[in-house]
């Protein structure tokens, strides 16, 4: 089974706002992140929230996912939230799929394919998707690598286990620069804003959300740009 992760707990320092809670079309960039993966076939959704944790709590409250703070947001950012993540995550999830919530372009082919590279093959490996030759979000991390980024340091990221995992790693080649877009600055903000096909209507949002049952609220006390 899958399980997808949405990393949200950042303070957004570059943008000045947060920016999960930017407007997206009807809606704001973390429910349009939300909303994408929904259309997937995951066995659990988790959030993981730090900075401004309420008010994200209090914008995805209808969907149907799990929130999990992130107590140590400030300190670790990226590598203590997905650490909070897998923590939360059951002792039955074969493999997480990990997002950005700042990546809200982020296509349902992409999350198809992802998940459909990682099912084709031995269970151990990473998918990581690829657009001309970068690699991106969001990325399949099977529970056999787990340990591993849990022993992390909060300095360290997940770049810092590709060398030494370089044989588990696939590669899925796709032909959308979507999964390289994330936004740091109200600059990057306008751009994906004006994309082409930027705003994704909200309807059939919970297509896939039926395999999802909705366990109330976590919180974990223990606890990338991949190019």
């Amino acid at each position: 089974m899958i399980a997808g992760m949405v990393l949200a707990a950042g303070r957004s320092t570059r943008m000045g706002r947060l920016k999960p809670l930017l407007p997206w079309g009807q809606h704001t960039v973390i429910e349009q992140v939300v909303t994408t993966l929904l259309t997937a076939p995951l066995t659990d959704l988790l959030v993981v929230t730090g900075h401004e944790h309420e008010a994200l709590a209090a914008v995805l409250q209808t969907y149907p996912l799990r929130i999990v703070f992130n107590p140590d947001y400030a300190a670790g950012e990226m590598v203590s939230s997905i650490q909070a993540g897998l923590r939360a995550l059951g002792p039955t999830v074969e493999a997480v799929l990990l997002a950005v919530g700042d990546q809200p372009r982020m296509q349902a082919s992409t999350v198809a394919a992802v998940i459909a590279a990682w099912r084709r093959g031995p269970p151990q490996r990473i998918v990581i998707p690829s657009y001309q030759m970068r690699r991106g979000h969001p990325i399949c991390l099977p529970r056999a690598v787990w340990p591993a980024v849990l022993a992390l340091g909060w300095q360290d990221s997940l770049r810092s286990l590709w060398q030494s995992l370089a044989g588990q790693i696939e590669h899925v080649t796709l032909d959308t620069p979507t999964i390289l877009s994330d936004m740091d600055t109200p600059e990057d903000y306008q751009r994906e804003l004006s994309a082409p096909s930027a705003i994704t209507p909200p309807a059939s949002r919970f297509a896939g959300a039926e395999k999802i049952q909705r366990e109330g609220e976590a919180s974990a006390t223990d606890g990338y740009d991949l190019s």
